[in-house]
C-alpha cells in the first residue's frame, strides 16, 4: 500500500493500482485520518474541517455516508484481508485509520529527515534530505484541502518541507558546493522573501564564490525587505554576517556548517539586540569576528499555584497524556488544550497546578498571560497587547515589533517554530481572543481557560476540551482538611458538610470560607456556617444559575465580616481600571496615606479577596472584581466615586510628571493643578526609580487613560497622555505611543481647552513620525503652532517650532528648518530660557553650515557653546554644540581643531549615556578621518558607531554599512 499526502492525496494498492476518491471532501477525510494515524478523530473535529462554520442540517448522516466511501477505498487498498494492515473503524464518537506508518509518505519524510540530523558527514546529509525532499510532489494535500482549512492543516507541514531544504542547503554549505548553489538560492529567496536564513545562506554562498560586493547587496535587499514588509530590522545573526564580511572574517573562508544562522536564535537578549559588547581587541580597532550567540533567559513566566491543591486527579491524567512522550519529538501539530467551567470553579487552579509540574516536559520556557476576558469593565487583553508581552519575553526589543497585529502574530510563530513551550492563557473570552496568539508550528503545548466551551476552538484548531466540574463533598472537605487540619475537621462533621453545602463545591468560596476560620482559630466551625447560612440570597444582583448560588452567599458573608475601612477599599478597588495596582494607588483611592492602607490591603489579602500577585502589586480574581465593581455601585454615590476616580488619576499623573522630571531635568514641561488633598504621589528619588516606574505602570497608565476618557476627565487624558510621550519615544515603544494617542484622539471633540489641544496635536506628530509619516506630522505640529500662538504661550510655541525644524530636516527642507529655529530663538529670548536660546542658535548655524555658509554657522554655533558653558548644567546641549562645531571647521579644512571638538563632544555624550548623538559624531569623525587618508581611523569610529546603532536597531545603520562597504570595494 501506499498513501500520499505531500502532494496530491492519492492511495495505491500493493500492486501499485491507484484507488481514486472522486470527491474532494473523501479525499480531506482520508488525509485527515492519515494525518493522524491509530488516534480517534472526532466527528466534531472532521465536520469543522469538512464544512466549515456552516455544516448542513445532516452533517452527522453526510459524515457517514462519507467516511463509509472512505472504508471501502481503504479496504481496496489494504486487500481482501479483513484484519489486514488498514483499517478504518469507527470509535465511539469519532474515527480511527489503523495503517502502516512506512505506507505513508509524510512518515518516510519526517523518518529520513530525523535520520539526518544524526549525520556528520555533510555529503552524505545532503543526499539524505535530498532523498527526503523528493517525496514532495507538489504542495500538500493538494485536492483535498482549502482556504482556511488548508492554512490549519498544512501550515506545518510545509513549515517543514521549508526546513529540511534550509537543512539541505546548509550541508551543501558545509561541503563546498557555494558556487552551484548561488542561482538555485536566488529564486528561493525569491519564494522565501522573509527568511532570514535563506538570505544568510545566498550572501555566504556568494562570498565564498568571491562575490563580496554581491553578497553586501543581498543584504541590503534583504534589510530593505524585512523593513518595508515588517518594520522591522534584521536580526542578530544576519547583522553578525553581514559585519563579518564587511571585514572578510577568516571564520566565513571554513567549510563548516553555518550554526550561526539557526533562526532559533533570532531573539535578542534584553538590552543587547544582539550585539556583544566589543572585546580589547575591538577597542583596539582590530577587525570583529562574527559575534557568538547571545545569551538568553529561558522565559518562566508561571504564577505561584495554589498552596493546597488537592483533588482533581482525573483531569491531571488527562493533561499528563498529552505531554510529549519521553525522548520523542512531540507532537506533530500545536497541542491546545481548553480548559472550561463555571466562575471560581478552580480552572486557573488547574492549569497552573499542572503547568507547574509538567514544565520539565518544554525545556525552551513557559509563558503566561490573564486574558481578562470576562472582568467587569470589559477591558479585556488584545492580542496585540499579550503579543507584545510575549515578544518582549522571548527578547525582541520594542523597536523590532512590527506594528500591525498580523505582522506581530507571524514574529510570534517564527520564533515559537521547533521550541518547545508551555503557553498558559488563562480566563479568555472566546476562541477569536485567542486565535492570534497560538503557535503555527509542532512542539508548544497552549493551556486556555475559559468560562465559555469554546468550541470552534475544539472544532477547528483541535483543542482538546477539559470541563472543570464543582467539586464532589469528598474533595471539598479535602480541601477544608488541607487548610485547617484534620483535628478542626473531625471535631464538626455537620458544620463541615453544612459549610461544604453552603458553597456548592466551588472551590474559590471554600478557599474564602477556610480564610475566614483559620484567621479566627477559636471560632466553631458551626458559627462560622452559621453566618454563611444568614447570607444566603442577599447578593442577588449577580447574574448566572444555580452553581453561583454558593459564591454569592460566601462573598456577601465574607465581605461583611471586614473592617468598614477595609471594607470601603474593596468597594473602591472596583474602580482601579488597569490589571494590578500598587499601594500608593490603593491609597488615593481610598484617600488616605499609604502607611493606613498596607494593613488594610493585607486584610483583604489575608481574606482571600484580593492577591499579591508579585510583591508589592494587587490584584483580583474577576469574580471579585465583579462584586467590587457592583458594591461601589451601589453603596458608594456618585459623587464619591468621581471624586476617588479624580484622586485615582491625579495620584498617576503627578507620579508620571515627577519620573518625567526625573528623567529630562532640563527640558520645559507642563504645569500642573496642585493634586487634591488624600491623593499619594509616589516617592521616586532619581533616575532609576522613574524608570523603574515607568517600565511597571505603563500598562496601567494606558488602562488609566482609557478609563479617563470613558468617564469624561479630559484634561488628565491629555496630560497624562502628553507626559508618557517622552518615556515611550525615548524607549521607542511606539506600539504604546501609537495606543495613547489613538485613545486621545478619541476624546479631541471633547477637549475644549485650547491648550489641551495644542498639545494633543504636539503629542500626536511625534507618534506620527514614529511610524514614518512626516507629512502628517507636519501638520500636526502646524495646528499646534497655531493655538500656542493664539494662546500666547511662547515657551510651548518656541517647542513645537523646534519640532518642527525637527520634521523639516528628515523631509530635507533646510530653508524651512533655518526658518523655524530663528522663530523659537525669538520666542526664547523674550521668555529669558538660556537652554532654549542655545539648543535654537546651535540649529540655525547647523543649517548655515548645510547650506554652505560657514563664517555664520561658526558664530552661532560658538554662540550656543558659550550660552551652555554659562548655563552648566546641560552637558547634552554642550555637546551638541561641540559636534556643530566639528562639523564646521571639517568643511573649513582645520582638520586638527575638528578632531579635537569631536573628541570633546563624544567625551561628553559618553558621560551622560548619549548613545545616539554618539553615533552621529562618531560617523563625521569616521567622514574626517577618510578625508585626510587614514582609512584605519575611519574604518575604526565607524564599526564603533555602527554597533551601537545595530544595538538601537536605528535605520542609521544602513547608510553606515554602505561607508564600510565603500572603502573595501
Amino acid at each position: 500500500m501506499d498513501f500520499r499526502l505531500l502532494g496530491a492525496v492519492e492511495m495505491y494498492a500493493d500492486d501499485g493500482e491507484p484507488i481514486r476518491l472522486r470527491r474532494r471532501q473523501e479525499r480531506l477525510a482520508l488525509a485527515v485520518l492519515l494525518l493522524e494515524p491509530g488516534r480517534v478523530v472526532s466527528v466534531d473535529r472532521l465536520i469543522g474541517l469538512l464544512w466549515g462554520q456552516a455544516p448542513p442540517a445532516n452533517a452527522r448522516a453526510a459524515l457517514q455516508t462519507l467516511m463509509s466511501r472512505v472504508r471501502t477505498a481503504v479496504r481496496l487498498a489494504a486487500g481482501p484481508d479483513p484484519e489486514g494492515p488498514a483499517l478504518l473503524v469507527a470509535h465511539g464518537a469519532g474515527y480511527r485509520l489503523r495503517v502502516p506508518p512506512e505506507s505513508v509518505d509524510l512518515h518516510r519524510f519526517q523518518e529520513l529527515v530525523g535520520e539526518a540530523r544524526g549525520i556528520a558527514d555533510p555529503h552524505r546529509r545532503s543526499a539524505q534530505l535530498a532523498a527526503a525532499l523528493d517525496l514532495w510532489r507538489g504542495p500538500a494535500l493538494a485536492g483535498a484541502a482549502t482556504g482556511p482549512t488548508r492554512q490549519r492543516l498544512c501550515g506545518a507541514l510545509e513549515e517543514a518541507r521549508l526546513t529540511a531544504l534550509l537543512d539541505r542547503i546548509d550541508a551543501d554549505l558545509a561541503a563546498g558546493r557555494h558556487a552551484e548553489l548561488v542561482s538555485e538560492l536566488t529564486e528561493i529567496v525569491n519564494d522565501h522573501a522573509l527568511q532570514e536564513r535563506l538570505h544568510g545562506q545566498l550572501m555566504l554562498a556568494l562570498y565564498r564564490s568571491g562575490r563580496r560586493a554581491e553578497a553586501l547587496a543581498a543584504y541590503r535587499r534583504a534589510r530593505r525587505l524585512l523593513v518595508a514588509e515588517l518594520g522591522l530590522e534584521p536580526g542578530p545573526s544576519l547583522r553578525g554576517l553581514e559585519a563579518a564580511i564587511i571585514v572578510d572574517s577568516p571564520t566565513l573562508g571554513a567549510v563548516s556548517d553555518v550554526e550561526h544562522l539557526d533562526p532559533d536564535r533570532a531573539a535578542d537578549p534584553p538590552g543587547t539586540n544582539g550585539v556583544a559588547p566589543p572585546g580589547p581587541s575591538e577597542q583596539a580597532g582590530a577587525a570583529p569576528t562574527v559575534p557568538a550567540p547571545p545569551l538568553t533567559v529561558v522565559p518562566a513566566q508561571l504564577p505561584a499555584g495554589v498552596a493546597a491543591f488537592v483533588g482533581r486527579t482525573g483531569y491531571l491524567s488527562r493533561l499528563d497524556a498529552l505531554l510529549p512522550a519521553e525522548g520523542g519529538d512531540g507532537p506533530r501539530s500545536p497541542a491546545i488544550v481548553a480548559i472550561t467551567g463555571t466562575a471560581g470553579v478552580g480552572k486557573t487552579a488547574l492549569a497552573l497546578h499542572w503547568a507547574h509540574r509538567a514544565r520539565h516536559a518544554f525545556p525552551d520556557g513557559q509563558l503566561y498571560v490573564n486574558l481578562r476576558g470576562f472582568d467587569a469593565d470589559g477591558t479585556s487583553a488584545g492580542p496585540a497587547e499579550v503579543l507584545q508581552v510575549f515578544l518582549d519575553a522571548l527578547h525582541v526589543p520594542a523597536q523590532r515589533i512590527p506594528a500591525n497585529l498580523p505582522a506581530q502574530t507571524n514574529l510570534c510563530r517564527s520564533l515559537l517554530a521547533d521550541r518547545r513551550m508551555l503557553i498558559v492563557l488563562d480566563n479568555a473570552r472566546d476562541a477569536e481572543q485567542v486565535r492570534p496568539l497560538l503557535p503555527g508550528a509542532p512542539g508548544c503545548l497552549v493551556v486556555v481557560t475559559s468560562r465559555n466551551r469554546l468550541a470552534s476552538l475544539v472544532v477547528t484548531e483541535g483543542a482538546h476540551p477539559v470541563h472543570v466540574e464543582l467539586l464532589t463533598d469528598a474533595q471539598a472537605r479535602q480541601l477544608l482538611l488541607s487548610r485547617l487540619g484534620n483535628h478542626r475537621v473531625a471535631a464538626e462533621p455537620d458544620a463541615v458538610a453544612e459549610i461544604v453545602s453552603l458553597c456548592t463545591g466551588l472551590p474559590l468560596a471554600l478557599a474564602i470560607v477556610a480564610a475566614r476560620a483559620a484567621a479566627n482559630p477559636a471560632f466553631p466551625l458551626s458559627a462560622i456556617a452559621g453566618e454563611l447560612r444568614a447570607t444566603r440570597g442577599r447578593l442577588d444582583a449577580f447574574d448566572g444559575g444555580d452553581e453561583f448560588t454558593g459564591v454569592r452567599s460566601v462573598l456577601s458573608w465574607s465581605y461583611r465580616t471586614l473592617s468598614p475601612d477595609a471594607a470601603r477599599l474593596f468597594r473602591l478597588l472596583g474602580l482601579h481600571p488597569g490589571s494590578d495596582l500598587a499601594a500608593p494607588a490603593a491609597a488615593s483611592l481610598a484617600g488616605v496615606p499609604v502607611a493606613q492602607v498596607r494593613p488594610l490591603l493585607a486584610t483583604l489579602t489575608g481574606a482571600h479577596l484580593l492577591f499579591e500577585s508579585s510583591p508589592g502589586r494587587y490584584s483580583f480574581h474577576d469574580l471579585l472584581r465583579a462584586y467590587a465593581t457592583e458594591l461601589v455601585q451601589a453603596q458608594e454615590s456618585e459623587s464619591d466615586r468621581s471624586h476617588a476616580l479624580h484622586r485615582l488619576f491625579d495620584h498617576y499623573l503627578h507620579t508620571a510628571d515627577l519620573a518625567n522630571r526625573l528623567l529630562y531635568p532640563d527640558r520645559h514641561l507642563m504645569t500642573l493643578s496642585a493634586p487634591r488633598p488624600g491623593v499619594t504621589v509616589s516617592d521616586l528619588k532619581d533616575l532609576r526609580q522613574a524608570v523603574a516606574w515607568f517600565s511597571t505602570e505603563h500598562r496601567v497608565l494606558l488602562a488609566a487613560i482609557n478609563h479617563a476618557v470613558e468617564h469624561g476627565f479630559d484634561t488628565h487624558t491629555w496630560q497624562l497622555a502628553r507626559i508618557l510621550t517622552t518615556f515611550f519615544h525615548r524607549g521607542g515603544l511606539w506600539h504604546g505611543l501609537v495606543a495613547t494617542q489613538h485613545t486621545v484622539s478619541k476624546a479631541a471633540g471633547r477637549i475644549t481647552d485650547p491648550a489641551g489641544r495644542a498639545h494633543l496635536h504636539r503629542s500626536l506628530a511625534v507618534a506620527i513620525v514614529a511610524l514614518g509619516r512626516d507629512d502628517e506630522a507636519q501638520t500636526h505640529l502646524e495646528y499646534a503652532l497655531d493655538r500656542f500662538r493664539e494662546l500666547g504661550d511662547a515657551s510651548y510655541l518656541a517647542d513645537t517650532h523646534m519640532g518642527l525644524v525637527w520634521v523639516h530636516g528628515r523631509l530635507g527642507h533646510p530653508d524651512k528648518g533655518l526658518h523655524h529655529a530663528e522663530q523659537a530663538l525669538a520666542l526664547w529670548r523674550t521668555t529669558g530660557q538660556r537652554a532654549g536660546q542655545a539648543n535654537a542658535l546651535n540649529n540655525i548655524g547647523w543649517w548655515h553650515a548645510q547650506l554652505g555658509r560657514y563664517d555664520q554657522a561658526l558664530a552661532c554655533c560658538q554662540e550656543a557653546l558659550t550660552l551652555h558653558d554659562e548655563i552648566g548644567d546641560d552637558t547634552h546641549g554642550g555637546a551638541v554644540a561641540l559636534d556643530s562645531l566639528g562639523f564646521i571647521h571639517h568643511r573649513l579644512g582645520d582638520h586638527e581643531q575638528a578632531t579635537a571638538l569631536y573628541q570633546r563632544a563624544l567625551t561628553l555624550y559618553r558621560e551622560v549615556n548619549s548613545r545616539y548623538y554618539e553615533t552621529r559624531t562618531l560617523t563625521r569623525l569616521g567622514d574626517l578621518h577618510r578625508t585626510v587618508g587614514d582609512l584605519d581611523a575611519a574604518r575604526r569610529d565607524w564599526r564603533q558607531a555602527l554597533a551601537i546603532l545595530d544595538e538601537l536597531t536605528h535605520p542609521d545603520a544602513e547608510q553606515l554599512r554602505d561607508r564600510l562597504a565603500s572603502l573595501r570595494d
